[in-house]
């Protein structure tokens, strides 16, 4: 007779291996969709500027844009007039006929593409607010009074919606470089009225305004080995694909006005007070906030609205953009932030209205993210970080950002304002280093610096305090949203302006992604090398998708293109269901162990409901009536132990080797656990076992336990101690949709329901009565009164 033991795990692993087989009426086809091939066909072939290790290659390049501008803000009409001088440098292999633009503001022009293009539909109710942000008439859109050569020579150019191409005299040659100039003017809207990025709040109380003003320059467009001209329209949500360069911008605003923007003011001499010049150089060495401008002088300023005017100076090196914000009501704090040898000034600037939230937190909380983000990614490497207050924004420019999060009027805030706030705060002052530094594209990749920087953001919440509400990031956070109705999800690799339900899609869904490769698939050490390789290698230079699929895998050794093309280029969820477990042990063979066991077995199961009846139906069979029909079999009970099974034990025993008999003597639990994957998303399992005597243990498969069947699965799990429970995705790590079908035995969980009682409303007859009844007590305390 053959070992038990091996007959048992002969069967296990062949039931197994056979569940995984591929099925002989399978189409062919089929094989191409597995879900473990590798991201070939989907990326772009590396080459000698961009390799298959995702690192720049060695002929890497990008363009350059320098700009000298000086604008000037008009306090009374709401009007920002400008003039630039623009030096592109052509640093690609490739001669350009023309050079393209950006016009972003023309976004907000009459009939503009993103109007022409909205869709809605009407309903017999609409809010205020709705009602303005989509029908407010606005004279919006850049008004380009002249583009020019170096020197003063009309350029012929076309503007295309929110595009303009300006066409050279002659080809632009490789390595070459070439200055033009523009003069425009536009007219600023009013952001809470109409919407936008950027725009001025006004403060009716006082009469003063508050500009965040960003996209107010036409902006060169890029050029790079991947799209060529990068030059798709701009419709609202895909942000912007920039240059870096160097900037010298002028800022004309009323003589009272207080500016924060990109870069490092150059004449602080003649734009701020001997006593505000002397708290900015304390400041640097502070390890706290420190007023600059004091909540007194700003409050003193409100009152005055001083006629006269005053120009402030900023440069920037190597930015790829520039903004900037403007308002005599401005409240100024600073702190220095080391890192080395060099000290970064993290800055605040707000409103009254902002405290007592904003002199509390908000510059503690830019430090803490410069700190933070250094941390996972390199060193901040710009001289300032500004968080700049202005009500129900988030948006970020290199070294300056606009936030919201204002309490109430009373001062008053609740949980959702004040964590809305150090949030969005963390968010957009770590745009720095996504997409300002890690410069992507975001007119066509949303996720790469939405998805990346939420992430990143998660980490740094995490770190500011314990137990910090976040809103994304955790695993099963996102389950709502991709067990969702799959007619309204789109993959995370789809172009900005084609998503549906935006925050999710680009910033929750990648953000939940990295953190669960970084707690469950690859490990804290290795996700953390592997990003910061990614990110210092693209530190100032443009990546893609591939750069970043592939720098990570390169850094790590870890095959991750079943997780990039799950979770990045399908709509795919999780969603694994326990469905079964076996449980065996080996057998002895011993028929006084054996037999026992087996009529034990079957003497516990529940009696059939037929011979429970036919002991009273049946009055007498046939063999009680006639005993003369009794035989052998009759008698005889099947799980007797006889000499002749104990001596055929005997003799298999001699034939069996020392490792033999030591096997048929293992006294371990085998257990089959069947799983089979509803949502489609291959991904790792995560096992808790409990045993009988109360201890747990945790058992980890990888992902590649799918990779020969990718809807059921059987595996096998050998332990000492009985197995009682089993408990799929046990710290909810893997965003399963549906943790009802995760345990074994399954587990029925508690919820509860409200009960309320019906709200009579009263028919009209009621409220006229009413209504009259109403009037006439007026009527008659008002004669009263008399």
């Amino acid at each position: 007779m053959k070992n038990l033991f091996a007959v048992v795990l002969v069967l296990g692993f062949s039931l197994s291996l056979f569940a995984q087989q591929k099925k002989d009426d399978e189409p062919e086809s089929n094989v191409n969709f597995n879900k473990f091939r590798q991201l070939k066909t989907e990326l772009a072939t590396p080459n000698a500027y961009r390799t298959g290790s995702g690192a720049p290659g060695h002929e890497y390049w990008q363009q350059q844009a320098d700009y000298d501008m000086a604008v000037e803000i008009d306090d009374q009409t709401q009007k920002l007039s400008g003039t630039a001088t623009i030096t592109y440098h052509n640093n690609s292999p490739d001669a350009l006929e023309y050079l393209w633009l950006q016009l972003d503001q023309n976004v907000r022009a009459p009939e503009s593409m993103s109007d022409r293009a909205r869709t809605g539909t009407l309903s017999d109710s609409m809010s205020f607010d709705g009602f303005a942000r989509n029908y407010t008439l606005f004279d919006g859109g850049f008004k380009i009074d002249w583009v020019r050569d170096g020197a003063n020579r009309d350029l012929p150019h076309t503007v295309n919606e929110t595009m303009m191409r300006v066409d050279l005299p002659r080809p632009l040659a490789s390595g070459a470089r070439y200055t033009f100039k523009i003069k425009w003017w536009y007219n600023i809207n009013d952001r809470l009225l109409i919407g936008g990025r950027s725009g001025y709040e006004y403060f009716e109380a006082d009469d003063n305004y508050l500009y965040a003003i960003a996209q107010f320059y036409p902006r060169m467009a890029v050029y790079n080995d991947v799209e060529g001209w990068q030059n798709k329209q701009f419709l609202g949500r895909g942000e912007f694909t920039l240059n870096f360069g160097d900037y010298q911008v002028s800022i004309t605003v009323p003589a009272d006005h207080i500016v924060a923007a990109t870069g490092e003011l150059q004449n602080a001499a003649s734009v701020l007070s001997a006593a505000q010049r002397e708290r900015l150089r304390k400041a640097a060495g502070a390890d706290k906030p420190l007023m600059i401008v004091t909540p007194e002088e700003a409050l003193e300023a409100e009152k005055e609205k001083s006629s006269r005017k005053k120009t402030w100076v900023f440069k920037a090196r190597n930015v790829r953009d520039f903004g900037f914000a403007s308002s005599r009501r401005f409240i100024w704090d600073a702190m220095g932030v080391p890192f080395g040898n060099r000290t970064v000034m993290a800055m605040s600037f707000y409103p009254k209205e902002g405290n007592p939230l904003w002199e509390q937190y908000s510059t503690q909380v830019v430090a803490h993210t410069l700190r933070t983000y250094s941390k996972f990614t390199f060193d901040y490497p710009y001289p300032v970080a500004i968080s700049v207050h202005t009500d129900r924004i988030g948006m970020e420019y290199p070294m300056i950002c606009f936030n919201g999060g204002r309490p109430e009027a009373d001062g008053t805030y609740s949980q959702r304002t004040k964590y809305g706030m150090i949030g969005v705060i963390i968010h957009e002052v770590g745009h720095n280093f996504f997409p300002m530094i890690v410069n992507s594209d975001e007119r066509q990749w949303t996720w790469m610096d939405e998805g990346l920087n939420t992430f990143v953001q998660f980490l740094t919440e995490q770190e500011w305090e314990r137990d910090y509400p976040a809103r994304r990031g955790k695993a099963f956070t996102i389950t709502g949203y991709m067990g969702g109705d799959k007619r309204r999800i789109v993959p995370i690799m789809t172009n900005s302006e084609s998503l549906y339900q935006f925050g999710n899609n680009a910033y929750a869904k990648p953000a939940t992604a990295l953190n669960i490769l970084r707690e469950t698939v690859m490990g804290r050490e290795l996700f953390d090398f592997s990003f910061k390789t990614y990110a210092r290698r693209w530190m100032f230079k443009q990546p893609t998708p591939a750069d970043f699929f592939r720098s990570l895998e390169d850094a790590s050794a870890v095959d991750l293109d079943w997780f990039w093309r799950g979770w990045f280029f399908t709509t795919d969820h999780v969603d694994f269901s326990l469905d079964r477990v076996r449980w065996f042990t080996v057998s002895t063979a011993d028929p006084d162990i054996e037999k026992p066991l087996a009529k034990k077995r079957e003497d516990d199961l529940p009696e059939y409901i037929g011979d429970t009846r036919n002991k009273s139906a049946v009055a007498q069979t046939m063999v009680e009536r006639y005993p003369e029909l009794a035989d052998f079999y009759s008698e005889y009970e099947r799980y007797d132990v006889t000499d002749w099974d104990r001596k055929r034990f005997e003799r298999y025993k001699k034939n069996l080797s020392q490792t033999e008999l030591a096997a048929l003597e293992n006294k371990d639990n085998f257990y089959e656990v069947t799983f089979t994957n509803i949502g489609g998303l291959v991904m790792p399992l995560i096992l808790e076992l409990e045993y009988a005597d109360g201890t747990t243990e945790i058992k980890k498969y990888p992902a590649e336990v799918w990779r020969m069947n990718e809807e059921t699965i059987s595996i096998i799990v050998v332990t000492a101690k009985e197995v009682v429970r089993i408990k799929l995705d046990p710290f909810r790590e893997l965003a399963d949709v549906d943790e009802s079908n995760n345990a074994w035995p399954r587990e029925v969980e508690e919820s509860r329901f409200k009960l309320f009682k019906r709200r009579e409303w009263p028919n009209p007859m009621q409220r006229a009565k009413r209504a009259e009844e109403a009037r006439q007590k007026a009527a008659q305390e008002e004669k009263r009164e008399e």
